[in-house]
């Protein structure tokens, strides 16, 4: 079957893209690694010997990063409802983070461990209805929060994506009252035609 003009286009860009070809070189599963690199450079978001979660996790981007930022010491738990490579240092868990016997088994893995990071890329798959999409993504992200704020350390942070839109500004006035600092970042490898961009949120309050 010939691919459509659109496909054909994004290929091309996909292809041609700056972090496409640094994650090949630099062995990295996926260019959204550099997301987050972006952000914690500025942010300084790692540090050694941290627990971190990583929701929707797959195909392991984040992960290998958050990898190497928390060792020695540190602790990766990955979670998605895709299977996923092993990674050195991460533990996976496969399973579809909405369920709540996926959610028990995470809970059971951390042993009652509070974490310092929640981190999540999550996104819901795109049906091009607009409406639609927005509220999954919101569910999402509001699922995400709802588990930092069950694990989090007093002081702990949550990373995750939203989409601006339908919902939006309400989870940011919430996440203001449960944080002590909440900024936006859009990393440059978020693509400038994207409405994605990530919420840092800092120093959960006890």
């Amino acid at each position: 079957m010939p691919r459509s003009k659109s496909s054909s286009r994004w290929l091309q860009r996909h292809v041609s893209d700056e972090f496409v070809k640094r994650a090949q070189k630099e062995g990295y599963r996926s260019r959204a690694a550099y997301k987050l690199q972006e952000i914690d450079q500025r942010d300084r978001v790692f540090r050694g010997g941290m627990t971190v979660v990583d929701l929707g996790a797959a195909p392991g981007g984040w992960s290998q990063y958050a990898a190497s930022r928390v060792a020695p010491g540190g602790r990766v738990i990955a979670l998605d409802v895709l299977p996923m490579e092993p990674i050195p240092g991460v533990e996976f868990l496969l399973g579809d983070f909405t369920e709540n016997a996926v959610l028990e088994l995470l809970r059971e893995r951390l042993g009652g461990r509070q974490v310092d990071l929640v981190m999540s890329d999550l996104a819901p798959n795109i049906t091009g209805v607009a409406s639609a999409d927005q509220a999954k993504s919101i569910y999402l992200a509001e699922l995400a929060a709802e588990f930092a704020g069950e694990v989090l350390r007093p002081g702990g942070t949550l990373l995750f994506k939203a989409f601006q839109g339908e919902g939006y500004p309400e989870l940011h006035k919430r996440l203001q009252r449960e944080y002590g600092r909440v900024v936006t970042r859009k990393p440059r490898a978020s693509r400038a035609e994207s409405r994605e961009l990530y919420l840092l949120c800092r120093e959960r309050r006890a």
